[in-house]
Parts: structure tokens; sequence; C-alpha cells
């Protein structure tokens, strides 16, 4: 009898285990969805400013947006963000790829950029970091 509750115990502590592990990358994945969501959110609506919170802070001193960079997105508005499932390629990194729609303002001249994203995912602060940068808008695809 006693042979039955150990094994049952050993059972029921594997699938606790279990459970916490789905549930620690459950997380994460919601993380990563949430996180994509509010950043194709804040492009399409073009508050580049803000897009510049997503990016991670080692990438942002290394490599800041130029003052014309940040101009530039002043002269379009987005007309289209049509991403591409996020791919891992790694535990805590993926990489998805979007096709941003823009409209020149001046001259009504629609184009559009693909923007290749790198996402990495910071344990000790719980968040996906953006490790490209912001979408480079001057080249048409």
């Amino acid at each position: 009898m006693r042979r039955h509750v150990k094994a049952l115990l050993m059972v029921a502590a594997s699938a606790l285990l279990a459970s916490c592990a789905t549930d620690k990358m459950r997380s994460k994945e919601t993380l990563l969805t949430d996180t994509l969501r509010s950043y194709a959110s804040t492009i399409r609506w073009g508050a580049v400013e803000n897009a510049q919170a997503f990016i991670d802070p080692k990438v942002l001193a290394e490599h800041p947006p130029s003052t014309l960079e940040l101009e530039r997105f002043k002269q379009v508005q987005i007309t289209g963000y049509n991403e591409q499932p996020a791919l891992p390629v790694g535990d805590n990194e993926v990489r998805q790829t979007v096709e941003i729609s823009l409209v020149n303002v001046n001259t009504q001249a629609a184009r559009s950029v693909i923007d290749r994203q790198t996402w990495r995912y910071d344990e000790e602060a719980k968040r996906w970091w953006l490790m490209t940068g912001l979408p480079v808008i001057t080249q048409a695809q």
C-alpha cells in the first residue's frame, strides 16, 4: 500500500512540475503576444517616440535613432502593418517579418517596407525587448 502511495505522490509531483513549466512557458508566450500586439499598435498609430520604449536599452544606448530618422516618420502615414508569425530562434529569441505600408503625407506616394525584427526575452525584467531598432522606412520594397 505504501508503495502505491509513494508512486502516486511521485506522479502527482511530476505532473505539478510539468504544469509549472508549462505555465512559465505560457506566460512567456503570452508576454510575447502582448508585446508584439502593443508594438504593432504603436507603430500603426505612428507613435515612434513611444515605440522606442520597446527597444532593448543597451541597443538604444549604442544606436539611438537620429533626429533625421525620427523626423522621417513625421513625413509618412502608416496605412498597414502586416506581420508574419513570430518564429522561435532559441529559448529566448524570436524573429518576425512585418510589411509596413505607408503614404508620404506631402506627395501621397504609397510604398511599403519590410521590417525584420528580432525580439529577445529578458529573464530578469520578465519582458521582451526589440533588438533591431525602429523600422527603416527609407527603402521601398
